[in-house]
């Protein structure tokens, strides 16, 4: 019988048993779970844009 993969806490690092028992998986506890779900929720997950800035004409309206 194949053991179960040991993966990292994403959060903080610490080992954890990748089977369906664990109910955090990835996650070693649902306080790190939480901390990465607040993590996304305040974009504190982004990836760099480092795109030009669109160039827009500013027209008056005005005739």
């Amino acid at each position: 019988m194949n053991k179960p993969p040991v993966v990292k806490c994403p959060h903080c690092g610490k080992e954890v048993v990748w089977d369906t028992g664990n109910r955090f998986r990835p996650f070693c506890s649902d306080r790190c779970k939480l901390i990465d779900l607040g993590q996304w929720a305040n974009a504190g997950y982004r990836l760099p844009d480092d795109s030009a800035p669109d160039q827009f004409e500013e027209t008056s309206g005005h005739a």
